[in-house]
């Protein structure tokens, strides 16, 4: 016997949450974005399935959950490499595929990326909080009682907005991959005159690995040069670490440097201001590919002008044009 239009959580994966594009506009009453870490594989897996492009679909860290379905829906993963399965069977990623009441979707091993997004038609129904479903664990909020997944949960789905095709598929061409190392553009910023000249440098010449401690609130990097600072008597407040500096505010992309030794992204459920140093902040446009990355994996910043970021700004809402024509 099952329920209509209702998932129910068999098994939870490692972290999987409710994620949509987020809740801008709170940030400076300290409520992060939140919303998906990559949210271009959000936009395309919901165009995938007939979604408007920010409903909300679970977000799956390295492993994916299982789900036995109430109805039948249309479903589509993108993103990590996350292989799904409908009753063991392997399904084709990045591609709609269809979904009987009764069955259970499932998926093997992670083979590459770090988050797959699984987008049902209709939507995942939870209540909107701020005008997002997004989950803000750290607080709380949104998403299914403000929380990752548990076995036994139950999801409603909400109704299609319009027909979604089965085995319709986003080009290979539009599936993105990082480069090894991958490079993450940076624009340097209001601290940068804090560190010597050779720090700066060295900084950007380093290859960085991800630590282990990577995750929705920040992406810590470790293995290059710890950086050098240019000596100052510490103005009142900022304490006596040069790596410490009077409280700002902290925008998302940010990569602050506590110490001095390993940089991290400030991303989606982040913090939004403390005394921590910021050597600069990744340009928006590469900030999808952050939440890609695994722990070891390398990386280097390299340093853009904002002209250069702008660009790359627009290059990424022209990628979200394409992969709109291509699925229409």
């Amino acid at each position: 016997m099952v329920d209509q239009a209702v998932l129910d959580i068999l098994k939870p994966g490692l972290s999987t949450t409710v994620q949509d594009l987020g809740r801008p506009g709170y940030y400076h009453l300290g409520i992060p974005l939140s919303g998906a870490m990559d949210r271009y594989a959000l936009v395309a897996a919901n165009r995938l399935v007939g979604n408007d492009e920010g409903a909300a679909a679970l977000e799956a860290v390295f492993m994916g959950p299982e789900i036995r379905f109430g109805a039948d829906a249309l479903v589509a993963v993108t993103g990590g490499d996350l292989p799904p399965k409908v009753d063991g069977v392997e399904q084709p990623g990045w591609t709609a595929f269809p979904v009987k009441a009764g069955q259970v979707l499932s998926f093997g091993f992670l083979k590459a990326g770090a988050r797959a997004y699984i987008a049902v038609s209709g939507g995942i129904d939870v209540p909107l909080v701020l005008g997002s479903r997004s989950t803000y664990a750290l607080g709380a909020l949104g998403g299914h009682e403000g929380r990752a997944l548990k076995a036994g949960d139950r999801l409603a789905l909400g109704a299609p907005v319009r027909p979604g095709r089965e085995g319709a598929s986003v080009p290979a061409a539009l599936r993105p991959t990082a480069g090894s190392p991958a490079e993450l553009r940076v624009l340097t910023g209001l601290y940068w005159h804090r560190v010597t000249d050779q720090a700066g440098i060295d900084f950007l010449a380093d290859t960085w690995k991800v630590a282990p401690e990577a995750d929705r609130i920040g992406y810590r990097f470790r293995g290059g040069r710890p950086l050098a600072f240019v000596p100052r008597e510490q103005p009142f407040g900022a304490g006596s670490d040069p790596s410490n500096i009077v409280d700002s505010c902290y925008p998302y992309g940010s990569v602050q440097v506590p110490g001095g030794t390993e940089p991290i992204v400030l991303h989606r459920d982040a913090v939004s201001g403390g005394g921590y140093f910021m050597i600069g902040t990744v340009v928006s446009a590469d900030m999808d590919l952050i939440g890609q990355l695994q722990p070891h994996q390398p990386a280097r910043f390299v340093a853009v002008t904002m002209d250069e970021a702008i660009t790359a700004r627009r290059q990424r809402t022209e990628r979200l044009q394409e992969l709109a024509a291509a699925l229409d």
